[in-house]
């Protein structure tokens, strides 16, 4: 075989120049020619000089695999030419990236390099190629239909998932997991031992801490001998630090707590910024579970109760997260045997608006309206660090060996994003929904986390997936909506309504042919048909001419289809326990050009403040006159539009929303009814207010609050808001 060869690079640099002056307006004008520009230099200054050069696509096959970068494996499974082929026609179709941000962020964080880390081995098709063939497992027409939605952007996988399929040496393909602890040693120490392993793998894991007896409490009868969460919370910090993926990031975790746990008012103390060093956190992320009780609480003005997690467990012979607070509370504050604290319900709810405002943590599950749309039985107590992911989890017994009694259920997650500009073009919606759905599923098939054997348990039983959505904001613009207004609200919902009829035929369908269904289907809504039924007594209807243009090529569901799924569900079963969940698409939103999930974009103009480039700009995708003005930013947007917007997609998607709020300090005037004249700072009021909006609006949970502040840096390095294209 030759030895592949490289060009020699140019000595001169001009594509971050050319980026950065997109910053830059002339005449009055933003020049986004310029952004074109830094895309046609970067290729031909970096990428093009740095990349492995082969004479034939058979040559680039065989030396990727003989020098392990790729397996041998999942391209054995097909006939060599039909691989051949699938690339040279995927290069035909003449892929360019639109902006400087989405190239760069492909060939900084996706592509495969050399070993050394200087040279790319991959462009962008190749690496769409390999994720078709590898999750087609063998089929051709399924690695055909793959690479199409991919190839077209109406279908991306995760970061971990795009990034390592089919690389000999690679990491996990999963996002994140889901582990909980019970309130003994062994399950502490097993946790941990689970972050560790979960940390290096390259996933983000969320801990249920809500189940450990409080600051105080006795062990064995002695008083005053139990540590609490804190202490945990540290621990787990450093297991973060500690896992660091071969140097190249820390682990990333959060841990969750419920607002009934007398540790609440210490969790949060562990987060702010004037926190003494022993108990300050500064890289693990939190989050509080909030029960239906609490709002009424806080809504009478009331005391409330905080309650032993020993001393529930004790009576109720369950953990403290496994005891519906809400239906329970008045029995367990009236219990003499239960220990309690008591405390202002306004004064918590206060210092999670203080926490957040300073912060932006803690993330917030509504954990009674999340159980209460749970479609499959058990409870639900948790969910992971970007606040989407809710499953049911059921807890482990371990012996002092360390050996599980009972093998519980933990998550992980496999997730994977359509890009809603493009998919509501599809010549076929229905198949596009079917595409992704066995791309994840072939995912969630094949991870294996063993040395966690209650995540693996958990993924083998329900077979789960979380097939998301981007790009909401840029579909608006494009078709001159605002966000917000009731026609994208419209949109929005007729969206994910098709999204999750689509998801139920191709899990029943997959279902169908495999003649398996997930674990404990017949307990489920899904089996008994309920869940059928809201939709075949009111299935949407559109009644914007402009919604209706919008999604002509989307096919609604109607009454007689809810109806024929409905009987064949209950026939047939459905593979994935839970199939829909919007994650917060960060790098995979730049590569695809869109915004990112459901949110609106921040700046017309977005900067970003690269470790080794310095600043990069990216404009909004599409930008032009005619999209500027429906181009809000989110931060000069009444928060109550954002979730407004995800209230509608909650309706019809299982899991949850990576929902996050943009605050301004100083917020317009006249923005927010409930600010008197004059006041324009941002203040504990504001956040609980919204709080309580997302939650009577439906909303599971709330990711970052994101404060931006009006200081004279950042209005001084500000593009010009009043320019033209």
């Amino acid at each position: 075989m030759k030895t592949p060869t490289q060009s020699k690079a140019p000595t001169e640099i001009t594509y971050y120049k050319l980026n950065n002056e997109v910053n830059i307006p002339v005449d009055g004008k933003i020049p986004l020619n310029k952004d074109k520009e830094a895309v046609r230099a970067y290729f031909l200054e970096h990428v093009n000089p740095n990349t492995v050069f082969f004479y034939t696509i058979e040559e680039k096959i065989d030396y990727l695999i003989e020098h392990d970068y790729i397996e041998a494996a999942f391209i054995d499974k097909y006939d060599r030419q039909f691989v051949y082929d699938l690339l040279q026609s995927t290069y035909d179709k003449k892929f360019r990236f639109q902006s400087f941000m989405g190239a760069h962020k492909f060939y900084s964080q996706y592509a495969l390099k050399t070993d050394d880390g200087e040279r790319y081995l991959e462009r962008y098709e190749d690496r769409i190629v390999f994720n078709a063939l590898y999750f087609a497992d063998g089929n051709e027409e399924l690695a055909i239909s793959l690479r199409d939605e991919m190839i077209a952007q109406r279908f991306q996988p995760a970061t971990p998932t795009f990034l390592n399929a089919g690389r000999k040496r690679r990491g996990e393909m999963v996002s994140c997991f889901l582990v909980q602890m019970t309130d003994d040693m062994n399950s502490i120490g097993r946790t941990i031992n689970s972050a560790l392993q979960l940390s290096k793998r390259g996933g983000g894991v969320g801990i249920n801490l809500s189940n450990l007896r409080e600051s105080g409490a006795p062990i064995k009868k002695v008083a005053n001998a139990a540590s609490g969460v804190v202490p945990v919370m540290k621990l787990f910090e450093d297991s973060f630090s500690y896992a660091n993926q071969l140097g190249q990031r820390n682990g990333a975790g959060v841990v969750y707590l419920s607002v009934f746990h007398p540790d609440i008012i210490n969790f949060l103390s562990t987060k702010k910024e004037n926190a003494d060093e022993k108990i300050r956190v500064k890289t693990l992320s939190l989050g509080v579970t909030i029960p239906d009780k609490f709002y009424e609480l806080v809504a009478n003005d009331e005391y409330m109760y905080l309650f032993s997690p020993y001393d529930v467990e004790r009576i109720y012979h369950r953990p403290f997260s496994y005891v519906n607070i809400t239906e329970e509370y008045d029995k367990l504050a009236q219990n003499p045997a239960i220990t309690k604290y008591r405390i202002r319900a306004r004064e918590l709810e206060n210092e999670l608006s203080k926490l957040q405002q300073e912060s932006g943590y803690p993330y917030v599950v509504n954990i009674d309206t999340v159980n209460e749309a749970n479609p499959l039985d058990g409870t639900i107590v948790m969910s992971n660090l970007c606040s989407e992911i809710l499953q049911v989890q059921t807890p482990s017994r371990l012996n002092d060996r360390q050996e599980y009694e009972v093998l519980g259920r933990d998550v992980s997650c496999n997730l994977g994003s359509t890009n809603m500009v493009n998919m509501v073009n599809s010549p076929d919606f229905a198949k596009s929904v079917e595409t992704d759905v066995r791309a994840l599923t072939y995912v969630t098939d094949h991870t294996n986390i063993d040395a966690v054997p209650s995540i693996e348990n958990g993924n083998q039983l329900s077979h789960s997936i979380g097939l998301g959505a981007m790009g909401l904001h840029t579909l608006l613009a494009l078709n001159e909506m605002y966000y917000g207004s009731d026609e994208s609200i419209e949109l929005t919902e007729g969206y994910f309504y098709a999204l999750n009829y689509w998801t139920l035929v191709a899990s029943n369908k997959i279902a169908k042919e495999r003649g398996e269904s997930f674990f404990e289907f017949e307990k489920s809504m899904y089996a008994s048909g309920e869940y059928f039924d809201r939709y075949i007594a009111e299935p949407f209807e559109m009644t914007s001419d402009h919604v209706k243009e919008v999604l002509k090529h989307v096919p609604m569901p109607t009454q007689e289809d809810w109806k024929a799924l409905k009987e064949s569900v209950q026939k047939d079963g459905l593979y994935h326990a839970y199939r829909l969940a919007i994650a917060p698409t960060g790098s995979i939103s730049y590569v695809n050009e869109t915004s990112s999930a459901l949110q609106p974009i921040i700046r017309l103009i977005e900067e970003r403040q690269e470790k080794t480039t310095g600043k990069t700009y990216y404009p909004a995708p599409y930008l032009s006159n005619r999209t500027m003005p429906f181009y809000e930013s989110a931060y000069d947007l009444d928060m109550r539009k954002v979730i407004d917007i995800h209230a509608a997609a909650q309706r019809h998607i299982d899991q949850g929303m990576a929902m996050t709020l943009f605050m301004r300090s100083e917020i317009p005037e006249g923005l927010y009814p409930w600010k008197p004249a004059g006041e324009v700072k941002m203040n504990t009021r504001d956040l609980n207010i919204l709080r309580n909006y997302a939650w009577n609006q439906g909303i599971k949970s709330i990711y970052y609050i994101r404060t931006f502040t009006d200081d004279g840096d950042e209005v001084g390095s500000n593009y010009c808001e009043s320019c033209s294209i």
